[in-house]
């Protein structure tokens, strides 16, 4: 079965969670017998910090410009099975015509942004990744978020069919390990500075920090700007490659989880770091949100915070309490939200939405 994804990128996790959930997924999708091509613009902002050259599972078109690839891009839609565009994808108007003429399979759009997105609609903003005619066009829509996300790309976007998928992780690639030093800490957040998420930022963490200045704080990510709150026992580590991630997450006693404010508001938006940090044996703290608990049992494999108070209350829990935490999150993710769960998840609902009625039949059964 051929598989053609056009995505925003696969080979940079710089600045964005896309990139780790399709290496996870594109691997687990291999055994089952999916042959995979990922189309990616080859764009100066994520050249510069690659951190993946062999796509695992999978094979990786790199393009400077769309009118370079355009080709070669209806060759393989023609061949393929499926073909998935994404959300933020640059060019995904037009990977999305070029599907809707030629391919002869499921076109599906992946909307990994969903919460996003159905923020600028209802704020009178058009995405730039479909056209006015929104989402009618395709046999299938995958969304990121669940909950009341999925009826709102029905009736604001026309889409037919939406299913949700959720995030994911890859426990071969984030497992415990042992930590470093230098980015030991009491509590560590991992996240891309976003300003809807500052807020929580600032309340589960920064104000933290004042209230315990003899507990050390660690901050890991990319684009944070100048004017950012830090004090003297905030640390922060520049952007991680996946491969530091799990001695990130092992090298504090807790780490902390915030959600941006689009996702939280409309809920069942688990982040990918969120399964990350728990496969990687971390204990964890997060905002609270609708749907949080269809994925992990707050109190038992996770801990939430509504405010400053929660946090600093997380913070003095013992290291009995905390190692129980850590075991039962691992279990739970382990069980539920591997990448080979999702990978499994996905080609299922490719079969179906390929069987239903009206829809062309795939050329073999998965």
């Amino acid at each position: 079965m051929r598989m053609v994804i056009f995505g925003l990128t696969v080979t940079s996790s710089w600045g964005n969670g896309h990139a780790t959930l399709w290496r996870g997924l594109i691997r687990a999708l291999a055994p089952l017998g999916w042959s995979i091509s990922f189309f990616e613009r080859d764009t100066p902002y994520y050249a510069g910090a690659r951190d993946l050259t062999d796509l695992d599972g999978g094979h990786v078109v790199l393009y400077p410009g769309w009118d370079d690839i355009a080709q070669a891009a209806a060759i393989a839609v023609r061949q393929a099975d499926a073909v998935i565009v994404t959300s933020y994808c640059p060019d995904a108007v037009e990977a999305s015509r070029l599907a809707q003429e030629s391919c002869r399979g499921l076109k599906v759009f992946y909307d990994l942004d969903t919460a996003v997105t159905l923020a600028r609609i209802e704020q009178g903003e058009q995405p730039p990744y479909f056209g006015p005619e929104g989402l009618r066009d395709f046999d299938l829509v995958l969304s990121y978020t669940g909950g009341e996300a999925l009826g709102a790309l029905k009736s604001m976007l026309g889409a037919r069919r939406v299913v949700p998928l959720y995030g994911h992780v890859d426990p071969e690639r984030h497992r415990p390990a042992k930590p470093r030093a230098e980015f030991a800490g009491d509590l560590s957040y991992l996240g891309t500075y976003a300003a809807d998420r500052q807020a929580g930022v600032e309340k589960l963490l920064v104000a933290p920090a004042v209230r315990l200045p003899d507990r050390r704080f660690v901050i890991g990510g990319a684009q944070y700007p100048q004017e950012f709150p830090w004090s003297d026992n905030i640390f922060f580590v520049r952007h991680l490659p996946p491969a530091d991630h799990p001695a990130f997450f092992c090298s504090s006693r807790l780490t902390l989880n915030v959600t941006r404010e689009a996702m939280a508001r409309k809920g069942w938006c688990p982040s990918g770091r969120l399964f990350e940090a728990a496969a990687c044996g971390a204990a964890i703290v997060s905002d609270d949100w609708p749907g949080l608990d269809d994925f992990f049992e707050p109190g038992c494999e996770i801990l939430l915070a509504h405010s400053t108070d929660d946090v600093v209350a997380a913070l003095g829990l013992s290291d009995g309490e905390l190692e129980a935490l850590r075991r039962r999150a691992r279990e739970r993710v382990l069980d539920e939200h591997t990448s080979a769960r999702r990978a499994a998840e996905l080609d299922r609902i490719l079969v179906e939405a390929a069987t239903a009625p009206g829809s062309e039949p795939m050329k073999e059964t998965v």
